[in-house]
């Protein structure tokens, strides 16, 4: 459904979903009550929309809080074998999000490894920059979490220099660390990571699946998200479709002795969906990085340029996407990487 099209319930519908899915048996029928709509009329909606406007429905976890290793890398590649050198990339399943970007390092990909991976995240950045011929590679890892959480103003009731309290905290984040996942955890999290299908009680196959009644299915969800493991449920919009046509990855550079107060100032505006503290290097002096989503480059920018004027931090570039590769969500606990990291060891003989 283009955003041409929408109207005002289908963007009410949007904002809604996008924030959380309540964890109970019928949860379209508790959204309609909110909305002042309909079920049938709320699951016909969410269906038209489904795999265009929406691209996914299911629980987001905090990869970190699982066990795993994860990162963002930036790689410099000859730009004419950029289109070709990234299919390399994309064929590890723990690549997510992977991007052309407007700068000299100019493929741009998130990568998450199991906590019993074969070779760890640092040996499997270096393979893949091998496989791939780079001419220069960087993990970015996050040093500190300031904000993560996206939330699209796809109703349009936001100005720029708006502030919103981040939702997941880098302290919550370390103290989920510490709580061990066990068995059962990881087999409600293997159906929680599901798409959830738009019928009126989507939650009930999922709880069979693993021999749970849906209420302890939903306890033990509710369990992961007071341990910090999970942080909600809900829908991931399709930036694009949603009218989001341009995101732009601010990227500062800021004195280390302020990172922590800079870090969450821009975190605290409601138009940053992500905002780290990442290292620097050599030939990368930016170490805040602020993710926004806008309606076109100008709107990006007139949230970095009030970002700018609060802070008073002027050292920076936006990194805009020009070219989508990848996207997807990880999937925890399944076979995938093992079998990529195997067939790899087999190739290269390692």
């Amino acid at each position: 459904m283009s955003v041409d099209v929408m109207d005002a319930l289908d963007r009410e519908i949007l904002d809604v979903v996008q924030r959380e899915i309540p964890l109970v048996a019928e949860p379209f029928k508790v959204i309609a009550e909110q909305i002042g709509t309909t079920e049938d009329i709320l699951l016909e909606r969410l269906r038209k929309m489904k795999g265009d406007t929406i691209r996914q429905t299911s629980a987001i976890f905090d990869t970190k809080a699982l066990g795993y290793k994860s990162s963002l890398v930036a790689a410099r590649i000859a730009p004419e074998k950029l289109d070709e050198r990234a299919k390399v990339f994309n064929q590890h399943p723990g690549i997510t999000h992977n991007y052309k970007r407007n700068h000299d390092f100019n493929l741009w990909f998130t990568i998450a490894v199991p906590p019993n991976s074969r070779y760890g995240l640092e040996k499997t950045v270096d393979i893949l920059g091998e496989l791939a011929e780079v001419e220069s590679i960087r993990i970015l890892p996050t040093l500190k979490l300031f904000k993560i959480g996206v939330q699209l103003d796809v109703k349009k009731e936001a100005a720029a220099a708006d502030k919103a309290a981040p939702t997941y905290s880098e302290e919550m984040r370390q103290a989920a660390m510490q709580i061990p996942v066990t068995d059962q955890d990881i087999a409600v999290i293997l159906e929680l990571q599901k798409d959830l299908p738009f019928i009126k009680r989507p939650f009930d196959a999922w709880a069979e699946n693993i021999n749970m009644t849906p209420d302890e299915l939903f306890a033990h969800a509710q369990k992961l998200i007071d341990a910090g493991k999970m942080r909600r449920f809900s829908a991931v919009l399709n930036h694009r479709k949603a009218g989001f046509r341009a995101n732009g990855m601010g990227v500062w550079n800021v004195p280390a002795e302020k990172t922590d107060e800079i870090g969450l100032k821009m975190g605290s505006f409601r138009a940053v969906s992500h905002c780290y503290l990442r290292p620097t290097y050599p030939d990368w002096k930016y170490n805040i990085f602020t993710m926004v989503h806008g309606r076109d480059l100008e709107e990006c920018e007139s949230i970095l340029q009030a970002i700018e004027d609060e802070t008073g931090i002027t050292d920076r570039i936006t990194l805009y996407s020009t070219k989508e590769y990848k996207k997807t969500r990880v999937s925890y606990f399944t076979p995938e990487i093992y079998e990529w990291e195997a067939e790899v060891a087999e190739r290269l003989g390692l």
